[in-house]
């Protein structure tokens, strides 16, 4: 017969949790030190026996208990807490119901796993903006000069501080980075029935405008060493296509979840087959491949502001590039392509695509704190793994020698042959109020996208994860997840998410 495994107290409430051989002057000190009680009580299997706060070693000292008396003078008294499946309402509805600060999470076996504490128990989103100093100093600014409506300075400052961040000689501030996108392809040229190559492996914005222009899009697989486009799938299709005269009139290459593509074997590609790139950065901005930036790769590139990036302007984005001829067309595009008349004279279709001064302002803003919020964001990246280092199968988004992600979202893969399933684990974080979501859905499995082309990375199954499936694309859909990375959150946070995912992973 196994000996029984000995209890080992989670992380982040080893501190809080004590025996009762331990003094009264022990627990005393332990309060002061981890200034987090209660402290919990637990027994020799680690179940838990009760809560322990200052006010109860205080009552025991009134009893004329000296500071050596061990813990065993307390008398039990059944604890408040609930189970780690108990979702989020029913437990505010407890500390509501009970008025303490704090209520442990148990297992089935009844030992804690987790102390949420009232006030900070609520959801944990999976990437809230996070806003400087700055931000609302600018925005006054604009409101001061009566610059509200689209365009002045802010915009102007934005466009020059993007550009000398991003390493691009030229900025569009724009009202998205979809509209980024589609004002792209359109300089580079896309027309009604061209191929435009594009990730597989990406959000459907990448591949949306494709259609906005009547282009047919091909979808080109991941590689596993990145998650971003594969040069193999790439030579595979680009060969194929010279080879029967239709070759793309663009390859988009996106930069996911913070990190860059190989764009030295990727660029060299198109160069070689003189196809140009639009550089979807709208993921990556604050990464770096080889020492050079992302978003400064392509003859044009796509930044995004959205509310869940690193940064954000609340909604917005950017084109940038080195042409100053196709940044200035993309600004006259932008603002319904208005010639340059004393009336309202267009000979040309435009869009309604710029980014107002206030935003602009925001942008400004953040632009300040960028580099702050990624050191922030690969923190709690390395806390999640750290803290999940003994969970046999998570396998985190890799980051090449050369390449530095921002790491916007903490993404892993849950291996299904060490017996985790990525769908339980988000189920189980969604009921007790943890957003977190599935890798993305390929475009070539997409109801809207039915029917167009798909080169794999491989000609065989892919192995490894789970060779059920047919493609890098497919497993990452299966097996992966992101986790709650936003800049903001406290290590607590992060660890009470690590206790989540070890529970759910272990059932």
């Amino acid at each position: 017969m196994n000996a029984p495994k000995p209890f080992s107290a989670p992380s982040s409430i080893a501190s809080l949790i004590v025996t009762d051989s331990l003094s009264l002057r022990g627990a005393l000190q332990r309060l002061d030190e981890t200034r987090g009680g209660p402290l919990m009580l637990v027994d020799d299997g680690g179940r838990l026996r009760r809560m322990i706060t200052d006010g109860d070693l205080r009552r025991l000292i009134l009893t004329g208990c000296d500071q050596d008396t061990v813990l065993t003078a307390l008398p039990l008294a059944d604890p408040v807490a609930a189970s780690m499946t108990t979702p989020i309402a029913e437990l505010e509805a407890l500390f509501e119901s009970v008025q303490v600060t704090a209520i442990p999470r148990l297992d089935a076996g009844g030992v804690p796993r987790v102390l949420e504490r009232r006030g900070h128990a609520g959801p944990v989103l999976l990437s809230t903006p996070h806003l400087g100093d700055l931000e609302q100093e600018f925005v006054q600014q604009a409101f001061d000069t009566n610059w509200i409506a689209p365009l002045g300075p802010q915009v102007e400052g934005f466009e020059r501080e993007l550009a000398d961040y991003s390493e691009n000689g030229h900025v569009a501030a724009l009202s998205s980075g979809t509209s980024a996108l589609h004002l792209g392809l359109i300089l580079l040229g896309v027309k009604d029935g061209d191929r435009v190559y594009c990730p597989s492996f990406t959000f459907a914005a990448s591949a949306n405008p494709i259609r906005y222009e009547r282009a047919i899009p091909v979808f080109i697989d991941s590689e596993p060493g990145t998650w971003n486009m594969s040069p193999a799938a790439l030579e595979r299709a680009l060969a194929r296509d010279k080879a029967s005269g239709s070759l793309p009139a663009a390859v988009i290459i996106a930069n996911l979840y913070g990190q860059s593509a190989d764009m030295d074997a990727l660029m060299a590609l198109c160069d070689a087959y003189a196809v140009p790139v639009l550089e979807d950065a709208a993921e990556s901005l604050g990464a770096s491949y080889k020492g050079r930036k992302s978003g400064s790769f392509g003859a044009l590139s796509a930044f995004s502001f959205n509310g869940n990036k690193i940064i954000t302007t609340s909604g917005g984005g950017a084109l940038c590039g080195d042409d100053a001829d196709m940044i200035a067309r993309a600004r006259f595009l932008s603002t319904q392509a208005r010639e340059a008349e004393a009336h309202y004279e267009h000979r040309t279709i435009g869009f309604n695509y710029r980014m107002s001064n206030i935003l602009a302002g925001i942008g400004r803003g953040q632009l300040t704190v960028l580099d702050d919020r990624v050191a922030r964001r690969r923190e709690i990246f390395e806390l999640y793994r750290s803290a999940l280092r003994g969970v046999e199968g998570i396998e985190w988004m890799p980051e090449p020698p050369g390449y530095f992600s921002t790491r916007w979202l903490s993404a892993a893969t849950f291996n299904p042959a060490c017996g985790l399933d990525s769908a339980r684990i988000l189920a189980g974080l969604q009921s007790v109020g943890i957003e977190a979501r599935p890798l993305w859905k390929p475009m070539h499995r997409q109801p809207v996208f039915q029917g167009y082309e798909f080169e794999p990375h491989s000609d065989g199954t892919v192995g490894g994860l789970n060779g059920d499936h047919s493609s890098v694309s497919d497993v990452l859909f299966a097996t992966g997840l992101c986790l709650p990375s936003g800049s903001s959150m406290d290590d607590a946070t992060v660890l009470r998410v690590c206790e989540q995912i070890r529970f759910w992973a272990e059932g």
